[in-house]
């Protein structure tokens, strides 16, 4: 059996390899997080761009996304393209000169606020810059409920929790107290606390009232700690799981690929109760975003291509359901069919009046980390005030570490929806 670090080797000597078969066989390595067959559309879309290109694409996916590429980068063999769904991961290796700016033509394409511009130190100067670094090629939507509608029971309506998720177990929680917080307080009170700054510490009420408000919604019973231990995913989502007793799950839309199409979408607020109503139109959302790490012409034509029309189409083609079928941001890819849970997804989406990045994924990555262990603690005894105070100063001590190292470099998490896809 493999060890941990072997595994990660392993992945270095392949993508290494991959890079070195020589100038002439113009190979392109690409790291991204799509494993156990949900690459499987995405793989066939590079084979589709590989044909008008002519150049070879060499695609691993892995669930520790951020433990792999470190290595990578302290190995001195990146992968030429990394498709990374943390912002705060990618201002990292912006602010460190491992990926590159984008070309003009492509910043275009940096659509916020999944793509916002970063304020970095050029190289050799004290001169402060804003640029884009990255561009998205798939995204979702999250705060949003998934149920039966046709479910008549008049039983209590429990909540579906699963935290385990390997080295980011938490984050359903922590997607939980952004999405509670952002409706009650607002994008302007969301975007203060997710980018550093002082006038919202973790200290403060409002936050504090986020984690109180998600206190009510926890199941009872033996269903809390086995959330500990359970899977985000089950085996067909938690709605269907013989291992959950419960009839509503508040997740992001890629959750669709374990649903068929009897489970549906609804806004959040619809379903939680005791919450404010004056922000029931602003969702959170997150992504997966490409950057450059080894800048040459075949890369940069790579993201492009990603972003364009033409592997949208085959990307959206080759999905074996229809809860594979990627969202895109902007009018250019293929629409979903009409009536499907992908097309009341799309209408929630570019419906919103402001959409706002997923805080936790904004976060410098050692804070994000702190949130997720946080939140794991939390259910371990949630009725402790005490124990709550102590998990929220904690979060703010390192808070302020990454306010003095002068990590949060990002400007604004949040916007407008980007136009709707056209018929």
């Amino acid at each position: 059996m493999r060890t941990a670090l072997g595994a990660v080797l392993f992945a270095v000597t392949a993508l290494s390899a991959g890079a070195c078969t020589g100038a002439e066989d113009r190979t392109v390595t690409v790291l991204g997080p799509w494993t156990d067959g949900e690459e499987k559309p995405f793989v066939a879309a590079l084979k589709e761009i590989e044909k008008r290109t002519g150049v070879r694409y060499f695609y691993s996916g892995t669930r520790s996304l951020r433990d792999t590429l470190v290595a990578q980068l302290q190995a001195g063999a990146p992968p030429d393209v990394a498709i990374l769904n943390s912002l705060g991961e990618l201002t990292d290796y912006a602010k460190h000169g491992h990926a590159h700016p984008l070309p003009d033509d492509i910043a275009d394409r940096a659509i916020e606020p999944w793509a916002p511009d970063v304020t970095v130190t050029v190289a050799g100067d004290k001169q402060l810059t804003r640029q884009a670094y990255w561009a998205p090629v798939r995204i979702d939507l999250k705060g949003i409920v998934w149920h039966d509608p046709d479910d008549r029971s008049e039983e209590p309506q429990q909540w579906c929790l699963g935290m385990s998720s390997g080295a980011t177990s938490g984050w359903p929680g922590t997607d939980w107290i952004e999405d509670l917080l952002l409706r009650r307080q607002g994008p302007d009170v969301y975007q203060q606390w997710a980018l550093g700054e002082r006038s919202v510490p973790w200290t403060d009420k409002r936050v504090r009232q986020a984690w109180e408000d998600w206190r009510k919604l926890l199941p009872k019973g033996d269903e809390r700690p086995k959330a500990l231990t359970r899977s985000f995913e089950a085996d067909s989502g938690l709605l269907d799981s013989s291992d959950a007793k419960c009839r509503l799950e508040h997740q992001g839309s890629f959750i669709r690929r374990h649903y068929d199409a009897t489970y549906q979408p609804a806004p959040t607020p619809q379903f939680v109760s005791g919450i404010g109503k004056k922000h029931t139109d602003t969702y959170e959302v997150s992504g997966d975003m490409a950057a450059v790490f080894k800048a040459s012409d075949e890369a940069w034509d790579l993201v492009r291509e990603l972003t364009g029309p033409e592997a949208r189409t085959a990307w959206a083609a080759s999905a074996e359901s229809e809860g594979e079928r990627p969202l895109f941001p902007g009018a250019m890819g293929v629409e979903p069919t009409p009536g499907s849970a992908t097309a009341k997804v799309r209408d929630l989406l570019y419906g919103a009046d402001r959409i706002c990045f997923d805080a936790s994924d904004a976060m410098p990555p050692s804070l994000r980390d702190a949130f997720q262990r946080a939140v794991l603690k939390f259910l371990e005894a949630p009725d402790d005030d005490k124990a709550l105070d102590a998990l929220l100063a904690g979060l703010e001590r390192e808070a302020e570490l990454q306010r003095e190292d002068e990590t949060f470099l990002l400007d604004d998490l949040c916007g407008s929806p980007p136009p709707s896809p056209t018929s």
